[in-house]
């Protein structure tokens, strides 16, 4: 939508994913799910199609899985978008991932610091998938999309458990079958 925001609104996008920033474990993209629900279904400042161009754009670029953000607020509101969104986000969980990690680091053998690293981790897995779900919905939901959409998903997860291959190529099967009309 690339419209300039007010500073209230610019204000409130900073807070919003500065919030955002702590409940990441996992990474930025396991929040996916919330940026929707206030990007797109309560703001309006994004359209479906946008807000999935978005991660998909950053998701295939080189670089941090974080790359979404700036896109997303740079969509949003320009520069200043992009920056508050990236501030926001990476401004406490940094700050917040430091001071653990050296607390962690003196502690790592300690039943207490690995009962919550296993802890988390079924956290992370169900954050990912959540956000993995909301973005295949809108090809799961349309009929004509519906059978390569879930055989993709299932080639996707199939090749990601069984094989070390890179990501990229399966991204890269996903961009050709979406560009042949298959998804």
């Amino acid at each position: 939508m690339l419209s300039a925001l007010p500073a209230a609104d610019l204000l409130e996008l900073f807070l919003r994913f500065l919030v955002l920033s702590l409940l990441s474990i996992g990474g930025a993209m396991s929040t996916a799910p919330e940026m929707h629900r206030y990007l797109v279904v309560e703001r309006g400042w994004l359209g479906e199609a946008d807000f999935t161009t978005a991660i998909a754009l950053a998701q295939a670029a080189p670089g941090p899985n974080v790359l979404f953000v700036p896109v997303l607020g740079f969509q949003v509101a320009g520069l200043a978008g992009a920056a508050a969104a990236l501030l926001g986000i990476l401004l406490p969980s940094t700050l917040l991932s430091l001071g653990v990690s050296r607390w962690g680091a003196t502690r790592r053998d300690t039943a207490l610091v690995r009962a919550f690293t296993a802890g988390l981790a079924p956290v992370v897995v169900g954050l990912v998938f959540a956000t993995g779900w909301l973005l295949a919905l809108p090809f799961i939901g349309a009929p004509t999309h519906r059978a390569g959409a879930l055989a993709l998903i299932g080639l996707t997860a199939l090749l990601t458990l069984r094989t070390k291959l890179a990501p990229i190529w399966m991204i890269l099967v996903g961009a050709v079958a979406g560009a042949l009309g298959w998804v």
